[in-house]
């Protein structure tokens, strides 16, 4: 290192780029000539060249702009804060201690500070270090309680495959009716005629999203297909149908057709809804009795009576005995 004792300008001028450096050698070495006239010029040249290079001291105000974030974990906060006062010099304790208590982000470790109130800045580091080992213990714990499948993280995008096979329908008739109008149209109809109810539950098609938006369901009020591709509306359009509720969206020869098949399975497949009723027994002996006549040969009302009486009983003991069940015979070998 070089004492100069003498204030003489050439002398300073060219010792000064001896001091100098990378850039601001090549600064140097770039001046033109005869544009310096003094020491004094080549300094303020320098200065203002390298203004923009300046390194700013801060002050220990600046601590209180360093505020922990809201998600923002404890040792990260220490460690920015740290990073913070090795730019402020000479910086008081006191005030950093006051700085860091001040900064916390409200909750129970703020509270933990608040009652036990530390005095030192290794006080505070020593429950500081406690917290943080709570925080990393905890975010371990949440970290094992997440899914690992990387798809549940991230939403699908319409360009990705679904590993999964899409669930379909399966039609429940082999063969349905043919209406004359759309199924579209039959659908807001018996929905407005309170037929059927819309359904509770719209169900788990694709995530609409990403469906064409050019196909839609009037039944399920939903995108993705239409109401002529949806099985479910179809089936039960046909189960209306064949209940005879949906006859003025059916052509007189479709209705024929329909009850002929109708008839056809009915014989081959008879179903009696009434109960049969059994048969009487056969009648084994048919007795002829004549009730008529007097025997005391004399007409008077009291024998007309008593005849009438008697014939009356006859006739309802040949009913009961009509519908008596057969009695089986008893063999004796």
């Amino acid at each position: 290192m070089m004492f100069f004792n003498s204030a003489f300008d050439p002398v300073l001028c060219r010792s000064f780029p001896t001091y100098l450096d990378g850039a601001a050698l090549l600064w140097f070495s770039k001046i033109p000539a005869d544009s310096i006239s003094s020491f004094e010029d080549l300094a303020g040249s320098f200065i203002e060249y390298f203004a923009a290079s300046r390194i700013y001291v801060q002050g220990s105000d600046y601590l209180s702009t360093i505020k922990q974030g809201q998600h923002e974990s404890l040792k990260d906060y220490m460690t920015r804060f740290a990073k913070a006062i090795v730019e402020i010099p000479d910086l008081d304790p006191k005030v950093h201690l006051h700085a860091l208590k001040s900064s916390l982000r409200p909750g129970k470790f703020q509270e933990t500070i608040a009652v036990t109130k530390p005095r030192t800045l290794e006080e505070f580091r020593k429950k500081a270090a406690v917290q943080m080992g709570i925080e990393e213990l905890r975010e371990a714990r949440r970290a094992e309680k997440q899914p690992l499948r990387k798809e549940e993280k991230h939403p699908k995008t319409p360009n990705q495959k679904d590993n999964k096979k899409p669930f379909k329908l399966t039609p429940k008739y082999n063969a349905y009716t043919q209406f004359n109008s759309i199924r579209e149209y039959i659908i807001k109809e018996i929905l407005n005629a309170k037929i059927i109810k819309p359904p509770s539950r719209v169900g788990s098609y694709q995530d609409q999203r990403y469906v064409d938006k050019s196909k839609h369901c009037t039944f399920h009020q939903k995108f993705g297909h239409t109401t002529d591709e949806c099985v479910i509306a179809k089936d039960l359009l046909e189960r209306l149908a064949r209940q005879g509720h949906l006859d003025k969206y059916i052509s007189s020869r479709m209705q024929q057709t329909r009850q002929n098949t109708t008839d056809l399975q009915t014989e081959q497949n008879p179903i009696t809804t009434e109960k049969v009723k059994p048969q009487p027994p056969p009648t084994r002996i048919v007795i002829n009795c004549i009730s008529g006549g007097f025997a005391a040969g004399e007409y008077i009302n009291s024998a007309r009576k008593r005849s009438y009486r008697t014939m009356l009983m006859v006739q309802t003991m040949k009913e009961v005995a009509t519908h008596q069940p057969a009695i089986p015979g008893i063999t004796f070998e």
